[in-house]
């Protein structure tokens, strides 16, 4: 059972919990990626909007933790043919508005005009000035026309390809993107994607296993997952105090992101233990 309203979830938010706790699933299920075949309850909606009245994908990407590239292509290639892929956004909704403003006054416009208008909003320059930007955002202007490259094929590092799998989409879900990076890159990839998402005013939901305290004070709110069910979903700055009051305090030199993993556990066996 779910039920999520995306339009009230703006900014940084980390996914915790422990393996097999759901958070693959519920990056899934936001994203709407989940198989056809799963029986789902509950409801995912878009400011207000359900799964079933816009195409998700073109909205949300789900990221996984494994690299998905053409190995071949270039990074700025890759970024480009990610921002085309999106299709033309708002600016076609903005195109239907202005015609039909313009038949309801009787306007016939430019044709030059017209003809332009209508080509920058199915791709071309704008695609261009959008891949720069995200390519100064992420760092990856050094590296742009470098080919991202895999196991096989030399390329960028593993620091930067994590970086590329990020567009300009609205509602990113990330799943354990630290994989195989160590703190401070971490640490730099989630400051990047805290700048587009603020740019944007997006949403990024990042499941992370444990992440180091700089990176933890990165994000805005915490979800923290135990056997499928929600423990805590709220603003980062108020997770301790709801611990506390539910009996469970932070030591004093421990990072919140590990006791709140120590919680879920306890949480856990309570519940086996009462089971018994």
């Amino acid at each position: 059972m779910m039920s999520m309203e995306l339009s009230s979830q703006r900014g940084m938010t980390l996914l915790l919990g422990p393996p097999g706790s759901g958070k693959t699933t519920l990056l899934l299920a936001l994203a709407g990626k989940l198989g056809s075949d799963l029986k789902v309850s509950g409801k995912v909606t878009y400011n207000g909007h359900g799964m079933n009245e816009f195409v998700a994908q073109r909205s949300a990407a789900y990221i996984s933790q494994h690299d998905l590239h053409i190995a071949e292509m270039t990074v700025r290639e890759t970024l480009a043919f990610s921002a085309r892929c999106q299709g033309v956004g708002s600016r076609y909704d903005m195109l239907t508005e202005l015609s039909r403003r313009e038949k309801a006054a009787n306007i016939k416009p430019d044709p030059d005009l017209d003809v332009y208008m209508k080509a920058i909003s199915v791709g071309g320059q704008d695609t261009n000035i959008i891949t720069d930007y995200i390519l100064k955002i992420l760092g990856l202007d050094i590296c742009a026309d470098t080919m991202v490259g895999d196991d096989m094929l030399r390329g960028i590092s593993g620091g930067q390809r994590k970086r590329v799998m990020v567009g300009a989409e609205r509602a990113l879900f990330m799943d354990e993107i630290s994989t195989g990076l160590d703190s401070s890159t971490t640490y730099q990839i989630v400051k990047s994607l805290g700048l587009i998402t603020n740019i944007l005013s997006g949403t990024t939901v990042i499941s992370l296993l444990q992440p180091a305290p700089e990176t933890y004070n990165l994000f805005d709110d915490i979800i923290l997952l135990s056997d499928g069910h929600i423990v805590y979903q709220g603003p980062r700055e108020h997770v301790l105090e709801f611990f506390e009051s539910m009996g469970f305090k932070c030591p004093d030199r421990k990072g919140v992101a590990d006791f709140l993993q120590e919680v879920d556990i306890k949480e856990r066996s309570a519940t086996i233990l009462g089971k018994e």
